[in-house]
């Protein structure tokens, strides 16, 4: 007994040691945020300001304070380094994990984040900037709202092949990536998968492992009509008539002068045995083979690779986005190999901030909606009083302008 608890204590801390936090931002104060972001200083482009904020609904102040985009139309460039200088996710899991809130209801702007290698120059960070990793909501106008994951291999940006819905409200979202050593993946929203697969089937890292037979060519005796004109169908003699024909039932005006008016004819109308063009039916071909199929053979410039979730230098995450309306908060940034651990640290935005922020937000409205209420009784009431006051008025301008007994004798 003393042994199995023995073993299962050194698997625990074993599991502890193998476990790292690559990276973790909760921007507590000012001074650490000034102190482990920079701004970009890049030329050519008006940078936006961040600004701490929990925003206007939030479960706790303190806890749930992140970055708000400070400006409105403004590009946003800002990064930070990691403590260790850099990470190599050989044989490990890579989790990306971060929460933003859109609190100004965003019609167009970036919510994701970027991971860079070591030769970034954070002072010189742009949107051309090569990166490792994008990932994270962008939405621009109503049709546009997606969850970008862009991988780089080989220094081409990759994007996935699949469509992954954003979420467009105002309140906190936590989106987490998880890349893993058997080369699949994992994208979630708010502790839910919505969607997962595998690296080579949903980006374009290699070629085909097949391609069409450049020397197979469709036989030329091949039928691949399904149906054909029938030979042996004859359009009936009485078919070819006009389409239109004069009107039976019209009549020559009294008033018509053939001299004058030329000679009358009458109006045309649609023709009810007209039947348009005949064409032969239809059978089936008796020749018919079916579809043609091009041959695939094994593409010789298919390479495979086992490490396609192998980013051997991560070394610094930044955000480099555009908004035409400001207003959103990035926060909880987590990059790990610890699934675990980043269920813990999601489970606190999902169960305290995001559910804390919806009750302030709830009672928010409903204290709102009292007060318009109380308001606009307040306003019938004055409006009523005033109609009362205006109707006593009119009957004391009525009775001085009746004459009075004494003076009617």
């Amino acid at each position: 007994m003393r042994a199995l608890f023995a073993l299962v204590c050194s698997l625990c801390i074993a599991k502890l040691v193998s476990a790292t936090v690559y990276f973790k931002e909760t921007f507590p104060d000012e001074a650490s945020f000034n102190e482990n972001w920079i701004y970009s200083k890049h030329e050519g482009k008006e940078y936006g300001k961040f600004e701490l904020s929990p925003g206007q609904y939030y479960d706790d102040p303190k806890r749930d304070q992140g970055i708000k985009t400070s400006e409105d139309a403004r590009f946003y460039a800002i990064s930070s380094k990691f403590e260790d200088s850099k990470f190599n996710n050989l044989d490990k899991d890579l989790i990306v994990q971060f929460s933003i809130k859109h609190e100004q209801t965003i019609d167009c702007g970036g919510g994701y984040l970027k991971l860079f290698d070591c030769k970034l120059d954070q002072e010189q960070m742009h949107g051309d900037s090569e990166y490792r990793i994008m990932f994270g909501p962008d939405i621009c106008g109503p049709s546009n709202k997606k969850v970008h994951v862009i991988f780089n291999y080989k220094g081409k940006n990759l994007l996935i092949n699949k469509d992954i819905r954003c979420k467009d409200d105002d309140l906190t979202h936590l989106y987490r990536l998880l890349v893993k050593p058997d080369n699949t993946y994992k994208v979630s929203i708010d502790g839910e998968v919505v969607e997962k697969g595998e690296l080579e089937s949903d980006w374009e890292f290699l070629a085909p492992k097949k391609i069409k037979d450049p020397e197979a060519k469709k036989p030329s005796d091949w039928d691949d009509r399904e149906k054909i004109d029938d030979p042996d169908d004859k359009k009936p003699d009485d078919w070819d008539v006009p389409e239109l024909i004069p009107d039976p039932d019209a009549t020559k005006p009294d008033d018509w002068d053939d001299e004058i008016d030329g000679e009358w004819q009458a109006g045309m109308i649609s023709n009810p045995a007209f039947k348009g063009e005949w064409k032969r039916r239809q059978i089936d071909n008796p020749a018919y083979k079916g579809p043609w199929v091009h041959p695939e053979i094994d593409n010789p410039e298919y390479v495979p690779d086992d490490k396609l979730y192998h980013h051997p230098e991560v070394c610094a995450v930044g955000i480099d986005v555009w908004q035409v309306r400001s207003g959103s908060i990035f926060d909880n940034i987590l990059i790990t190999d610890d699934e675990e651990l980043a269920d813990e640290e999601a489970n606190v935005v999902i169960k305290k901030t995001m559910e804390g922020e919806k009750k302030m937000k709830k009672e928010a409205l409903a204290l709102k909606a009292a007060e318009e209420a109380q308001a606009k009784a307040g306003d019938d009431s004055k409006d009523s009083t005033e109609d009362s006051d205006s109707s006593a008025d009119k009957d004391v301008e009525d009775a001085d302008d009746k004459p009075s007994s004494k003076d009617e004798l």
